[in-house]
């Protein structure tokens, strides 16, 4: 499904929906354009050192940011999530079911000079609820009943 603003697609290329396995070694996830030009592509073998060194063991804390003027308050919540042990064809198992979405954004560094830069800060984003599915140990945990 193209997205309303961009007319821009997220396809798998190289990844089997039915089998759920890599099938190409030139795999990627791939923004493309109603004609198929690809905008932008991250490919699997980039994807899968990331995924498995960042993942692998991660806790998910729950947080609130709240905004006051100019500036921000942060509240974490005592439910922590643990997963442990993941792979990236979970990974890429998430993203074929649209559990996992494409989420730009950019960051303006030092934006009241005359240099402001622009650094691209995109990020795959999943819903916590399908969390779970992304690794073979997921546990919650209240750190307040210890």
């Amino acid at each position: 499904m193209a997205h309303p603003s961009t007319h821009l697609t997220m396809k798998l290329r190289g990844y089997d929906l039915e089998t759920m396995k890599i099938t190409t070694a030139d795999g990627a996830i791939v923004l493309a354009d109603p004609e198929g030009n690809e905008a932008a592509s991250w490919s699997f073998v980039g994807l899968m050192k990331h995924w498995n060194r960042k993942h692998n063991r991660a806790v998910y804390v729950p947080s609130i940011r709240r905004s006051m003027e100019d500036l921000y308050q942060y509240s974490y919540g005592n439910i922590l999530r643990l997963g442990i042990g993941t792979d990236f064809l979970s990974f890429l198992s998430a993203m074929a079911q649209g559990f996992i979405y494409y989420d730009p954004g950019i960051k303006l560094v030092n934006a009241s000079s005359e240099h402001p830069v622009m650094k691209k800060r995109s990020q795959f984003r999943i819903h916590s609820k399908h969390l779970s599915g992304l690794y073979r140990q997921f546990e919650t945990v209240n750190v307040l009943n210890q």
